[in-house]
């Protein structure tokens, strides 16, 4: 289940699923799906963050068994995820990884700590702990004599375009990096957007969306000046006594789910280590001393991670620490997984068939190709 937060969600990469997410769906075969027998090769994989003392598990693809290929790391957005991304009947990362190496681009994705076939503890990691994970998955591939040393990127999308640049930032092994809806704003003031947008798109009233700004803004306060957990629990729970945090709108009612559990549910995600490192952060830091080739991608109906708000900020940040290397794309009909949709709202993701975009897809592997040639 994905994590989400009080009164209105704060997950990034399904922070509206505060419907959908509750939904039971039964696995459905999209169009986009590659079938076996695969044009290339596919290897089971395990690597190890030897520091968190955890054993990661994925999928490396490879255009053939022999010779030598760029590779790409995908890294997943925010909530327990498999290797595929996998959610609402679409698995994103799949038909990415396919068409990647269709292309000659070795792509490995892996499921989050914790998940799938991964140990450790995915609900006490951080943003922070995930970035090692993938210096762990970059570490892995320099063993592998497939393998371009020289030509290892990272495509993060929505938290893990958060992650990404952690990474960037920090290692010369990072040659090229792909942001897909990614955040560049304050973290906190990207959620009121969010949260507002979203509301709206659910059909909350606006009055009923001015008291929601209201206390949302209060919470992440409450969070961002926190440093202390159980004091912070304390806080949010005396909080949501209020009676209008007690009258969430029924639109943002998970089915089968009380006013009370719902509250209770988001108060033990605010006061996470997660969300608590998450409000505090803020992308630019990263994004100003990232020096690698960079392609910023993100759709206009995309009501999680504003492209009017995130595309830019990403510029600007690499720019003011002299990246010169920087492309980025609006693409005016998707939504935040790259969808090509109506609204751009999450109530839609589940109902289209279309997994991801191919002029997204057709972007990013050409991006990708010029780097690496």
């Amino acid at each position: 289940m994905k994590k989400t937060a009080i009164l209105l969600p704060v997950s990034f990469l399904v922070a509206a699923l505060i419907l959908l997410t509750f939904w039971l769906d039964k696995p459905q075969k999209r169009a986009q799906e590659p079938l076996e027998p695969y044009p290339y090769y596919s290897d089971i994989v395990t690597f190890e963050n030897t520091t968190a003392k955890i054993k990661l598990a994925g999928t490396l693809t490879l255009p053939s068994r022999k010779g030598n290929f760029p590779v790409v790391i995908l890294i997943s957005g925010s909530g327990p995820q498999n290797r595929d991304e996998e959610m609402l009947g679409h698995k994103p990362f799949l038909v990415i990884s396919d068409y990647l190496t269709r292309k000659g681009i070795a792509v490995l994705r892996f499921d989050d700590r914790g998940c799938g076939k991964s140990t450790g503890d995915f609900m006490t990691a951080t943003s922070e702990d995930f970035a090692a994970d993938v210096s762990s998955a970059i570490d892995y591939l320099k063993t592998r004599k497939e393998i371009n040393k020289e030509k290892i990127g990272l495509a993060g999308h929505s938290e893990g375009g958060i992650i990404a640049p952690m990474i960037a930032s920090v290692s010369e092994d990072v040659r090229f990096m792909v942001l897909l809806a990614a955040p560049a704003i304050q973290l906190r003031k990207m959620m009121m957007i969010q949260n507002e947008l979203i509301a709206r798109a659910f059909g909350v009233p606006e009055n009923e969306i001015v008291t929601l700004n209201t206390i949302n803004s209060d919470i992440y306060e409450m969070v961002t000046l926190s440093d202390n957990t159980a004091k912070l629990k304390a806080d949010l729970t005396r909080y949501t006594d209020d009676e209008r945090v007690k009258n969430v709108p029924v639109q943002l009612l998970p089915p089968g789910m009380s006013r009370k559990q719902y509250i209770d549910a988001q108060i033990a995600t605010l006061s996470s280590r997660w969300a608590q490192y998450l409000l505090k952060y803020d992308p630019a830091v990263a994004l100003e001393k990232v020096k690698c080739p960079v392609l910023a991608l993100n759709g206009a109906k995309d009501l999680q991670v504003t492209s009017k708000d995130n595309l830019p900020a990403i510029q600007n940040a690499l720019i003011k620490g002299g990246n010169k290397k920087v492309a980025v794309k609006e693409f005016p009909r998707l939504n935040h997984l790259f969808q090509e949709c109506e609204t751009g709202s999450p109530a839609e993701y589940r109902l289209i068939e279309q997994t991801f975009s191919p002029e997204a897809l057709s972007e990013m592997s050409d991006w990708i190709l010029e780097q690496v040639n």
